[in-house]
Order: structure tokens, then sequence, then C-alpha cells
């Protein structure tokens, strides 16, 4: 009975927490809010978003459960069953036996590519940079309202950001390549973001 109630709060609560977090849209890069007349019309329901979310946890759970892929070395987003993969990786056969393993999850209907080779090792001094890096980068993006930062994945290695994920358009792309610029230590970024379809 406990256990049973348990799930019932814990259900309510994250249903609660989603209706709460839609009623308090930020504006889109045009300065509107997102619930405006004229503004742009959300693409997805609250039923999508948890497809979503269902399918981005099984696929981390069948990368970390397949032997030949380091999955800590991959970030992934779901869009409308899109799977995107980013990060960076050791070499190109993790990259294509990740893009097996997606595939074959249930739900995904699509898998999209935006991982990246290393290269050379990194120092343990490189690795906190590229960590301190990160945190301000994203630190910098959720400070920014026209830009949609929860919808953005950070990775560094080596100076060199990474930004992937899911995002509304171009706009939100361009300004969120110019915040990440703006940091010190961020020697390029590299951009893997996609507009939302």
């Amino acid at each position: 009975m406990n256990i049973r109630l348990s799930v019932m709060n814990a259900t309510l609560a994250a249903v609660m927490a989603m209706g709460v977090a839609g009623c308090n849209k930020p504006p889109d890069v045009t300065g509107k809010p997102v619930d405006a007349p004229g503004a742009p019309v959300p693409t997805t329901t609250v039923g999508t978003e948890i497809d979503d979310s269902v399918v981005t946890a099984r696929v981390k759970s069948a990368l970390l459960a397949d032997p030949d892929v380091k999955s800590y070395g991959f970030k992934v987003d779901t869009r409308k069953g899109e799977v995107q993969l980013s990060g960076f990786v050791d070499n190109q056969a993790q990259i294509d036996r990740a893009i097996e393993v997606a595939r074959a999850v249930e739900g995904v209907k699509n898998v999209e590519n935006k991982v990246s080779l290393k290269g050379a090792d990194t120092t343990v001094g490189n690795k906190v940079d590229d960590g301190i890096v990160t945190a301000q980068v994203k630190g910098a993006l959720l400070a920014d309202a026209s830009v949609k930062s929860l919808d953005i994945a950070v990775v560094t290695r080596k100076g060199e950001v990474q930004l992937s994920g899911f995002v509304d358009n171009q706009g939100q792309i361009d300004h969120a390549i110019e915040v990440a610029h703006g940091i010190a230590g961020v020697r390029s970024v590299s951009n893997q973001m996609s507009v939302k379809k």
C-alpha cells in the first residue's frame, strides 16, 4: 500500500511540475512570451515529451549496457523519436556501434550523429579546465533569457566547446554560439544543435 501511494504521489508531483513549468514560459528570440498571440505554437505535447524522455533513458541504458561502447562519452537528446547522439569519443567504431545500439531501441525513429572524435589524450589539468569552461558556458546560457538553455547540452574538450540538442530556431543557435564564444578559456565552438521540426 505504501509503495503504491508513493508511486502515485511521485507521478502526481511530476505531472504538477510539468504543468507549473509550462505556466512560466520565457520569451522567444523576438521577445514575445511563447503563449502570446502570434508567438510560436509549441510543437510537442506533454505526452510527446514524456515519450522522448523514456526513449532517451532507454538509449542511455542500452549504451551503458553495451560492452563495446563507452557510454560516458555520449550525450543523448530525443525529439519526437529522433535521437541525437553527441559528445567526444575515442574512435569511429564507437560511433558506429552507438548508432547501431540506439537504432535498436524501441521508440527510436531516427538517429542523428553529432559525435566528434577526441584526438590526443587529455591531462588532468585539461579535464579540470574543461570542467570549469563547461560550467561557465552552462551558467552563461542559463542566465541568457533568449536561449532555451535547458535544451542545449555542453561538452568541452581541450577548450573546444560542443553545443548539441534541439532548439526552436536558427537565431537561438547563433546566439548560443555567441554566448559560448564569450567565455574565457573557450578556444572554439562546435555547433551540433538542430532546429526542432
